[in-house]
């Protein structure tokens, strides 16, 4: 089982960051999808199964909570896993963020925070996978 997941930032280096620790999580990973605003995220997701959705909150033409606010809206991507990875500081949007059954992460974070969250939304357990990069075995390779 392979996860396809879908990295929504503006900066390509954080989405490069990003998918660099998802490569070292050992997660099984698919296809990988990267979009730069969340126009582009949802147009992603029309045309392809995602499993998982990582995405920025502060972003050019559509930001991540209007996306977030979309997705939950389609049926077909109701229910889609989704880690917010943000800056964001204000605690009340954050917590109305949280209230769309999302994840949060916090820029900069930590491969190790990013995998643990990884794990909990996809509902899989460490003991499920393992390679060769696993953070768990071998930390991160920066």
């Amino acid at each position: 089982m392979a996860f396809n997941v879908l990295v929504i930032d503006d900066s390509w280096v954080m989405r490069s960051m990003i998918i660099r620790v998802l490569h070292l999580s050992g997660l099984p990973l698919g296809q990988v999808f990267e979009a730069a605003n969340g126009r582009e995220g949802l147009q992603i997701l029309d045309e392809n199964w995602v499993d998982l959705a990582l995405v920025d909150i502060n972003m050019p033409v559509m930001n991540g909570e209007e996306m977030i606010e979309e997705v939950r809206k389609t049926k077909a991507t109701a229910d889609l896993p989704i880690i917010v990875v943000s800056t964001e500081s204000n605690m009340d949007r954050v917590e109305s963020i949280r209230q769309k059954n999302v994840q949060f992460v916090h820029k900069p974070f930590t491969p190790e925070i990013l995998r643990k969250t990884v794990l909990q939304v996809t509902g899989v357990s460490d003991g499920q996978f393992s390679g060769e990069n696993s953070l768990q075995k071998n930390g991160p390779d920066f």
